[in-house]
């Protein structure tokens, strides 16, 4: 952080007069991006996925919970880990909070990860988080919607991660994908992924107003301060999770 510049009020306010200026830009600028998102085409889902959860084997259109709208969370925890990773938690520990209002919005939230449900649910137990998270253990619906690779699909280079071939890529990522119910169908809206996740992570916005800002200073991401919120004072996250590639990498 470099030293500050000390100015009177008045200086102050002619600064932050210009800084607003700005901030209006983008805040227009980003009204035009969401209607233009809405504006997206839609996919007709014509496959059966099935998943596991607290109440046994559910199709996606249980995952609505009688809702129109449907956002899932694209969780990365690989069937042969016993945590999930840390960068998908910080995204998950925001869900519960505002979950009360979303669901007054005629809008259902998943977080859907491979892991047998078993380890989703004694992991979500730990962290002490209500909503709903399934197993899509022997689907195809990570895989379809882009957020894990064959270990074969690596190594040939031939792995899309965010609409583009993955120089750095592992076999789970992170992502959200947005569904909608209509006519007695489900269509997929949306999904995002990498950088296109983090508005979603209302912690930023904190801490991009202050001085330090997101202070990451080692690899530029995420992994520099963030753990689980269990871990704090512990050792240094693991690499192998979302949160190890640089925010550069990961536009």
């Amino acid at each position: 952080m470099q030293p500050p510049r000390i100015v009177s009020r008045d200086e102050w306010l002619v600064a932050r007069r210009e800084h607003l200026a700005n901030e209006k830009a983008l805040t227009r600028a980003l009204d035009e991006l969401r209607e233009e998102r809405r504006r997206l085409p839609w996919v007709r889902i014509d496959k059966d996925y099935v998943f596991e959860g607290t109440e046994g084997l559910v199709g996606l259109a249980e995952l609505f919970a009688g809702r129109s709208q449907l956002f899932v969370q694209h969780f990365m925890f690989s069937p042969d880990r016993d945590e999930g990773c840390v960068g998908c938690s910080f995204h998950a520990d925001h869900v519960d909070a505002a979950w009360r209002h979303l669901a007054h919005r005629d809008m259902a939230f998943a977080a859907v990860s491979r892991a047998p449900f078993a380890k989703l649910d004694a992991y979500r137990r730990r962290m002490s988080w209500r909503f709903r998270w399934v197993s899509s253990a022997g689907s195809d619906f990570n895989h379809d919607f882009g957020v894990s690779f064959t270990p074969a699909q690596i190594a040939s280079g031939e792995a899309i991660y965010n609409y583009r071939p993955a120089r750095h890529v592992m076999e789970e990522e992170h992502g959200v994908s947005v569904f909608v119910r209509s006519g007695g169908e489900i269509f997929h809206t949306y999904s995002a992924y990498a950088r296109g996740v983090e508005s979603l992570v209302g912690a930023y916005a904190w801490l991009d107003m202050m001085p330090k800002g997101r202070d990451e200073t080692g690899t530029g991401s995420l992994i520099d301060w963030v753990r689980r919120h269990d871990s704090y004072g512990a050792q240094p996250a693991p690499a192998e999770c979302c949160c190890d590639t640089p925010r550069q990498a990961a536009e």
